[in-house]
């Protein structure tokens, strides 16, 4: 592992990388509106389930096959047949399009817009890390972005949501180590809340949140 990858990886999984993540809230929003969620610990169960039955996961595998060296194409067609809503797919590959393009910009390489997973895969090959950092710096990106989404919508305090940050590393850490080995036939996910919440997202009324 070099310093210099470790910086560039950073700086792509940043929130100040322009991807528009900000923009997103997994189905959040609809879950703290009908009052599912309403507290620091409701939004910690509700980012646990994600991250390790649901959308995290999926990245997760997505992105280690993708470093592994599976077919691009392939991955990108496993990606939109695994996406539980619209939203969902229209989320990664919004945000895969933005972070290829910017990327493309600034490395003088084409890189082709995909899923968010598969796109950031593709770029890190090029980077001297081991799978695992890439995975779970991924995921602590990934839970991030949501986290700030509670934070704004339940509300909760700055200290609440890096307290749930914090609780949530250790899950990051754990799925990290297992989708180092992950392989098509072991994706599965399980989050039909949050499925079921992304779906119901895309007719609400007024909303703050794309997804």
């Amino acid at each position: 592992m070099t310093d210099a990858s470790l910086l560039t990886l950073t700086q792509w999984l940043s929130p100040a990388f322009p991807v528009g993540a900000f923009a997103y809230s997994h189905g959040l929003e609809l879950a703290i509106s009908d009052g599912h969620v309403r507290s620091a610990d409701d939004v910690f169960a509700w980012l646990e389930q994600t991250l390790t039955i649901g959308g995290g996961k999926v990245d997760a595998w997505l992105l280690s096959m993708t470093l592994q060296g599976a077919d691009a194409d392939d991955m990108a067609q496993l990606a939109q047949a695994v996406a539980g809503t619209r939203e969902r797919w229209e989320e990664t590959v919004q945000q895969g399009t933005a972070f290829a393009k910017t990327v493309s910009q600034m490395s003088g390489v084409e890189y082709p817009a995909r899923a968010l997973p598969v796109a950031v895969g593709l770029a890190a090959r090029t980077l001297d890390l081991a799978p695992k950092t890439v995975i779970a710096l991924y995921l602590s990106s990934y839970m991030s972005n949501l986290v700030s989404a509670g934070v704004r919508f339940v509300p909760l305090g700055q200290t609440d949501g890096q307290v749930i940050l914090a609780r949530l590393h250790p899950l990051i850490d754990a799925l990290a180590e297992r989708a180092v080995h992950a392989t098509q036939s072991s994706l599965t996910t399980s989050a039909f809340a949050a499925d079921l919440a992304s779906a119901r997202h895309e007719d609400m009324d007024v909303r703050i949140f794309k997804t």
